[in-house]
Parts: C-alpha cells; structure tokens; sequence
C-alpha cells in the first residue's frame, strides 16, 4: 500500500504525548536542580528523541502485520521477565531492571504491550467457543503476572489485569459469561490478600488512614499532598518549590511527579496537565470509531485504556485517592523503557488513522 499524504495524519496524537514529555522533563529539571541527579534531565530528552523515532517508524509500518508477530513479541517479554529474575538489577527493593550498561531495560512494560498484542490477537481470531478463549485470555495473562508481583510489581500487574478486562468487556461475548467473569474475580480477592508481600498490605492501610504510620509507610503520602497543596493557585515556580528542592518529596521524577509539577504550577497547571491526558486518551479512544478491523478496534481500547488507568491511579495516590503502587504517569515520568514503549505505540494508533484516512480518499 502506498504512504498517505502528511496532511492525511491525526497530529494531535503527536503533539499531545511530546508536550507531556517536555512537562515532565520542566518537572525532572526543576526536581533536580542544584542535585547530583540533574542527569536525568538530560537522560530523558535522549528518550524523547529515540522515542520520536520509533513514534515515526511505527507510524508507517502496517499495525496488521503484527498479527503474525504477536506470539513472538509475547515471549520475547516472558522471557525478558524470567531473565530478570536470574540477572535482574534490584533497586529501592525491587528487582524489575536489566542492567545493559547503556540502558537500565524493565521487562514488565515490554510485557504490557506483549499481552495487549496477543490478547487483541486472540480476540480477533476467536471461535465460538468462549469457554477455550477465556481460558486462554486468563492463561497468557496470568503467566507473566506470576514472574512480575515475584518482582515485586503490583502496579504493573494491576495494569495489565485492568487492559485484559478492558478487551473482555468490549468483545461481543454474553452478558452471562461477563458476569459469570466478574464473580470469578471477586472469587480470587482474597488469594490476592494473602499473595502479597506485607509492605504491599502496609499501603493499602496506609491508603485508609496515612496518619496511622506518618514517618514510615505513610510518608510518601503525606508529602506528596503537602507538595500538592503548598502550590496553591499558580504554582510556586520551576526550581522554588519547597517540598521538592529540600527533598521532603519522595522518588518526585517518577511515582510522584505530578506532586513535583503541582508545586511548581499549583492548581492550574495540574488542571492543565489532566487535560492533556484526557485528551489523549480521547484521541487514542477515538481510533476506535476510524479502526477497519476488530485487531486495530482491540489495540485502540487497550492502550486508551493502560493511559487513561494509569493517569488516575497515579494522580490518585499523589493525592491521597488511591494506594501507592509505584505506576507512572504516562509520557510524563521519569523511564526509558516506559518511554518507548509508549511511543511505539502512539505510532502504530497513527498507523490505524493512516489507513483509515487512505481508504476514505481513495
């Protein structure tokens, strides 16, 4: 097929993540300046531009040639996941990097893509039998949960558990076997409770009441709403804020990096960051509508469904609206393989537009 015209691209959904970027790169700035980490600043702007790369690559490459990909690209990511557990680089007590000397690789944001491929694949291709599709759909899902809360990583299990009942719940299965679905789940809360490390149930108590452990468990929490707060209406400027330059603010380039831009934007910056991911989300939800086939309709909600969750629960646990679970914000926090991922992605829902726009001027 040939290349479409420029003009025939959503350049919103270009714009859109490179400005959340550079808002996140003014946050790392201004977090680290006058620290010895203000190389992150600089680290992050190679993502961005390897990120704009891969972004245009993927944008004219045919996203339905990955049908053929996605049990590869899936065990590419498992694999990459049990290497870590064998020579995996622990750090702030989790073991979730691959040390490659340039470059610090977190299989587990490999592993959201991999299941959201095959998942969307197994969707597209499936039979009447829903019974052998839902065991399947739980299977490849599990697998790699199994290898990524060993990690631990509870905020990425959570992410990639939230996109496969985003896919189940929009394919045309039967409202019995939905619900049949939803008692399972409910069913497997407390299995949940018992498999989680005790420090991951400190925060889940913490969430209910931070003031119950404010210089241990609780801390992170209670900073990070004093951030918020201190930043008042307009912000107290990049490099001026209190919470963050005296470093009350915890990890501020990744887990808490909206309380960072909070305090340096206050209360109309922070409106204005939401707005930018929810109006990306809106253009990645809105690829739905314009998708030709069920593969790229799948690829669609998923990844508007992994931007949109992990922009609530993220601003949430800034603000005391939701445990802390280590996600970050999409676009905006500090981490190259987060970075790329996400790019890569942005570039195949323009590859889905793309097609869609050539087939109407044709």
């Amino acid at each position: 097929m040939k290349l479409g015209k420029i003009s025939s691209l959503d350049w919103s959904l270009y714009a859109l993540p490179i400005i959340l970027v550079l808002v996140g790169v003014a946050t790392i700035y201004s977090t680290t300046l006058g620290t010895n980490r203000f190389y992150l600043t600089y680290n992050q702007l190679i993502f961005l531009g390897l990120g704009i790369a891969l972004m245009f690559l993927m944008t004219f490459y045919d996203y339905r040639n990955l049908l053929g990909l996605t049990r590869s690209i899936y065990i590419t990511a498992v694999l990459l996941l049990v290497l870590v557990a064998v020579l995996g680089k622990e750090k702030l007590g989790a073991t979730r990097w691959i040390d490659l000397g340039f470059f610090q690789l977190q299989p587990s944001e490999l592993a959201k893509a991999g299941v959201l491929f095959l998942s969307s694949a197994l969707l597209t291709a499936h039979a009447k039998n829903w019974t052998r599709t839902i065991i399947w759909l739980v299977s490849i899902t599990a697998l790699p949960l199994v290898f990524i809360i060993a990690q631990p990583d509870l905020g990425t299990a959570i992410i990639i558990t939230i996109i496969v009942l985003s896919l189940f719940f929009s394919c045309a299965v039967g409202r019995k076997t939905k619900i049949v679905f939803v008692i399972l789940l409910i069913a497997l809360a407390p299995l949940s409770w018992i498999s989680m490390r005790e420090y991951q149930r400190e925060r889940l108590r913490t969430f209910a009441d931070p003031e119950r452990d404010p210089r241990g468990s609780g801390y992170n929490v209670i900073q990070s709403m004093i951030a918020v707060g201190s930043g008042g209406i307009y912000g107290r400027g990049l490099g001026n804020g209190p919470q963050s330059q005296l470093n009350f603010l915890p990890v501020s380039h990744t887990d808490f990096i909206f309380a960072g831009w909070s305090e340096a934007t206050g209360f109309i910056g922070s409106l204005a960051l939401i707005a930018l991911e929810m109006l990306l989300t809106w253009r990645i939800y809105k690829i739905l509508s314009v998708a030709k086939d069920t593969f790229g309709q799948y690829l669609s909600i998923g990844f508007g469904t992994m931007v949109l969750s992990q922009t609530a629960i993220n601003i949430g646990m800034n603000i005391g609206l939701a445990p802390v679970t280590g996600i970050p914000l999409p676009f905006v926090s500090y981490g190259g393989t987060s970075l790329l991922v996400s790019f890569i992605m942005i570039g195949l829902m323009q590859s889905i537009y793309l097609r869609y726009r050539r087939s109407t001027i044709s």
